[in-house]
């Protein structure tokens, strides 16, 4: 008996050589894949730590909600067991919670989850360490989307172990400073004209005088006045000399300059009263003055009495920094505030200030009353993750504000290049006589860096 083998068809000849190639992508993937990770680590994502994260999350996942408490049985108890006594039918799979589909984002991945009755976001919260370790991702970070609905987005790898700073599209805005990166691997963005006040704090070597530096670098080459307060003698802001249009290095002084810059918003107000506008934004480029931003630097300085005859300095500062911060995001007027340590015990002034600063960063502290007062009153989330930051994790900080929290790290500047550019934008200092003449003519002794030689 002859058997004859028919030839392949064309379209069998098609589809194995598409076989074929698939297979060769994915065995040389596989092979140049820990190379790729290193040298191109998005491209690595993109191809093959993606596809492969979406495989394990959907694998897992009911195991992984059953496991975590957060399936709900379809049958009562006493109706799945006489059903298996009954027929021998199988127990019914427990309902667990519908998510979407997993979608691609820098350096991970994201997907929203619906809630089943009676849960809760933070049940979720609480299993998000589980998740984590079942799809062998970093991190993963569980927020409320809608009322029902949250959001679980994973990182594959810590963005803030090594920083890769986004490069800038397009002019920088002004009062706009890209200070570092977030954990979801963008930029860390600080706008004055978005959130106009902040609080910063950390201790020793914790990367707070980075962040500064960070800071002032982005907005030295923008048209705004710079103002320190130093009350440690001009230490860390005098590297900003030729840029600064005023510094106070004690506290005596320091009262005398936010003394001088609270007349300074009682004249931009009556300049805006006088147009009918309700900011400095809304008068014309001619009329408008120049947005100053106050840097103070040890607010422990400021505040700390050490007998009575200090008592009444220390108040003439706390009542002068809050009304700046009350009224200086619609005049122009914007306070950076930081510390090593900040707590009820300095005094009512810190926490009537604290209360008007918006934008609140919390790098390692040495005590945890200083993360309590800084992220306490915004987000109790914000302060475990502050309160976890290692002594090896120099510059990570945890920032929030009302829009929510983040994980980031500033970018270095070091003290010779915060010297270079301020010496190369000196230029750019503006001349507020306002802050070297006192009200009354009481005058201000500080040295002015702006004048002309």
């Amino acid at each position: 008996m002859i058997v004859l083998a028919s030839a392949p068809s064309a379209g069998e000849t098609w589809l194995s050589w598409v076989l074929m190639v698939a297979a060769a992508l994915a065995s040389g993937l596989l092979l140049a894949g820990p190379a790729l990770r290193r040298r191109y680590p998005a491209a690595w994502w993109m191809c093959i730590g993606y596809p492969a994260a979406c495989i394990r999350v959907a694998r897992t996942w009911r195991p992984l909600m059953a496991g975590c408490g957060l399936a709900v049985s379809r049958k009562a108890a006493l109706t799945v067991v006489s059903g298996l006594v009954g027929n021998g039918a199988p127990p019914p799979q427990p309902r667990v919670p519908r998510r979407g589909a997993v979608r691609l984002a820098p350096g991970g991945f994201w997907f929203l989850v619906r809630l089943l009755p009676g849960q809760v976001p933070e049940d979720f919260v609480n299993a998000a360490p589980a998740m984590a370790h079942d799809w062998e991702v970093h991190a993963v970070r569980v927020t409320t989307w809608k009322p029902g609905v949250v959001r679980v987005a994973a990182m594959a790898a810590d963005p803030l172990k090594d920083p890769r700073i986004p490069k800038q599209r397009g002019a920088e805005r002004l009062l706009r400073v890209v200070v570092g990166v977030l954990e979801t691997g963008t930029q860390w963005v600080f706008d004055l004209r978005h959130i106009p006040h902040w609080l910063i704090v950390g201790a020793t070597r914790s990367g707070k005088s980075t962040l500064i530096n960070a800071l002032v670098a982005g907005l030295v080459p923008q048209p705004v006045a710079l103002v320190g307060i130093d009350c440690k003698g001009g230490m860390e802001l005098s590297l900003y000399g030729p840029r600064l249009s005023a510094l106070a290095t004690n506290r005596a002084q320091a009262v005398k300059l936010l003394a001088a810059l609270v007349d300074e918003t009682q004249d931009r107000m009556e300049l805006c009263r006088a147009d009918r506008v309700r900011n400095i934004w809304g008068l014309a480029d001619e009329k408008r003055p120049v947005p100053i931003v106050v840097i103070v630097d040890e607010i422990a300085e400021l505040f700390l009495i050490a007998g009575r005859s200090e008592k009444d300095e220390a108040q003439a500062a706390a009542t002068a920094l809050v009304r700046l911060a009350q009224l200086g995001a619609a005049l122009g007027v914007y306070l950076v505030v930081a510390g090593q340590r900040v707590g009820s015990d300095l005094g009512p002034g810190v926490t009537a200030l604290r209360a008007q600063l918006g934008g609140r960063v919390c790098h390692r502290v040495a005590d945890p009353g200083t993360a309590e007062m800084t992220l306490g009153d915004l987000n109790p989330d914000a302060l475990q993750a502050a309160q976890s930051i290692a002594p090896e994790d120099a510059g990570t900080a945890v920032l929030a504000s009302a829009d929510g929290w983040e994980r980031a790290r500033s970018r270095l500047v070091s003290e010779e290049e915060a010297e270079s550019i301020a010496a190369e934008y000196a230029h750019l200092t503006p001349y507020l006589p306002a802050l070297s003449d006192g009200a009354g003519g009481v005058t201000v002794h500080l040295e002015r860096l702006d004048r002309d030689e």
